[in-house]
């Protein structure tokens, strides 16, 4: 029997990973919230802490500041580290590693950091396979051609897991940014021992919203290959 592709019993496999994404996202927003709300100790700012390891690197990319709260990303197209408000022009904890973090992105991307290269690579492909994955899969489910049908829902699962591919590609690259960043906020002298674990915190619980991301999108694809698999021709 086939069920609504919105209302299901396979929901049951994408349920746990969801619960651990609105964990994950809740940890870090409480991470970023306490951090933001302890001064550092070196009283720098974001941006000057981004431009200072960016120059200590070798590596010429700008620090500009954007009006989107937690909107902070490195740009590889304009060679820009975009860091918001709360970042650009605090001096707390999480500003600071926020920005290390950001600029880590920015080193491994002048270094030709490999999983970044293959991440980059694939964007355009997951760009559009989470777009038209689903819209497809759903088009093949309500067909009532048996072999147009299975072809449509196949399309659909290889499109999206090229999605799935994106995600966990991002886990390495987003892993080895925050260890770049504690390194380089230690070796620099931007914070304290005392401080590098509220730092580590603020990393790691904005690390764990990659795995919770990379999960929902395995699950989801695990999902999808039951559905087709529930078809009967």
């Amino acid at each position: 029997m086939m069920y609504p592709f919105f209302y299901d019993p396979t929901y049951i496999l994408v349920l746990p990973a969801f619960i651990f994404a609105l964990y994950a996202q809740a940890r870090v927003q409480a991470a970023f919230t306490r951090g933001m709300n302890i001064r550092s100790r070196a009283g720098v700012t974001g941006a000057q802490v981004a431009g200072r390891l960016l120059a200590d690197q070798g590596v010429d990319v700008s620090v500009e500041q954007i009006g989107r709260p937690m909107g902070d990303h490195f740009d590889p197209r304009s060679n820009v580290v975009r860091l918001s408000p709360q970042v650009y022009g605090g001096t707390s904890i999480a500003a600071l590693a926020v920005a290390a973090h950001e600029t880590g992105h920015a080193i491994q991307h002048s270094e030709g950091y490999a999983p970044l290269s293959v991440r980059e690579a694939i964007l355009p492909v997951a760009s559009f396979g989470s777009t038209m994955a689903l819209p497809l899969f759903i088009l093949g489910m309500i067909l009532g051609s048996p072999q147009i049908s299975r072809f449509l829902m196949t399309l659909g699962i290889w499109l999206f897991a090229g999605a799935v591919a994106f995600q966990i590609v991002t886990l390495p690259v987003e892993y080895n940014a925050s260890r770049r960043a504690l390194a380089m906020l230690t070796d620099g002298g931007y914070i304290t021992d005392a401080e590098t674990p509220q730092a580590r915190n603020v990393l790691n619980a904005a690390a764990l919203t990659y795995v919770a991301a990379a999960a929902v999108a395995l699950t989801q694809l695990l999902r999808l290959l039951v559905l087709r698999g529930s078809r009967r021709d």
